[in-house]
């Protein structure tokens, strides 16, 4: 079984807005909901498991069935933190789920996800055991000691890669990880793909994109609405 985990018990306080991200509405749809479609639509995605705030569980319940989310079956309270989040959805799922099964964990606030970042992440797992989507960086890059104000070096770009979400991993290895970062304090790693290195584990790249973009702030949410309205030109390769 393929079940996608998203997350999405953040209260949104860097969008400053009176209720969380995830439940902002664009084009008439809540945010999760334009993420749970993704996976829905999916056809090697077999369930949905959506971690979120304890109070806004029935919302999302009835978002779901509005919208005909056929394939959520678990709704999990968060935790306190993005880690204590996964955790409790990954708990939830070993009541039920084999260790073999596969767990895809995803933002729910990256709404863009497309077919074939999930295909790939899936097609990088089968060979390797696991899959976290990245993207090459393209920018110059910096380290800087003292704030951002000032810097003497540059860190070549062709080394670094950005990560995104889906992270894909059987459920038994994601349990075996969160359970030694209890044993060994390692706390508030939203990323699975920081635990596991942490945890000394190899982290192979699948497919990513810019436009599977992380939906924090306004800015964000204005680049998201032009997305939707936009495609690519037929010309384009």
């Amino acid at each position: 079984m393929v079940v996608a985990l998203l997350t999405a018990a953040g209260t949104g306080s860097r969008m400053g807005q009176d209720i969380p991200k995830q439940f902002m509405h664009v084009e008439n749809k809540p945010l999760i909901i334009h993420t749970m479609e993704a996976f829905q639509n999916h056809p090697s995605v077999d369930a949905i498991i959506v971690v979120t705030l304890p109070e806004w569980g029935a919302v999302l319940r009835a978002y779901a069935s509005q919208f005909n989310i056929t394939k959520l079956r678990w709704v999990v309270p968060g935790g306190a933190t993005g880690q204590e989040s996964i955790r409790k959805g990954l708990l939830a799922l070993a009541d039920e789920l084999s260790p073999e099964d596969i767990v895809m964990v995803h933002d729910g606030n990256r709404c863009l996800v497309s077919s074939e970042i999930i295909s790939d992440s899936l097609a990088t797992f089968h060979v390797h055991g696991s899959a976290v989507a990245a993207i090459p960086c393209v920018e110059a890059v910096f380290r800087s000691s003292d704030e951002g104000k000032t810097s003497t070096i540059s860190v070549p770009r062709e080394q670094l890669f950005r990560t995104q979400t889906p992270h894909t991993y059987t459920l038994g290895k994601l349990l075996w990880a969160h359970k030694e970062a209890e044993k060994q304090g390692i706390t508030n790693t939203a990323a699975s793909c920081t635990l596991m290195q942490k945890l000394g584990e190899t982290v192979y790249f699948s497919k990513g994109s810019e436009t599977n973009l992380k939906i924090t702030t306004i800015d964000d949410m204005l680049i998201f609405k032009a997305l939707l309205h936009t495609k690519k030109d037929s010309w384009l390769k």
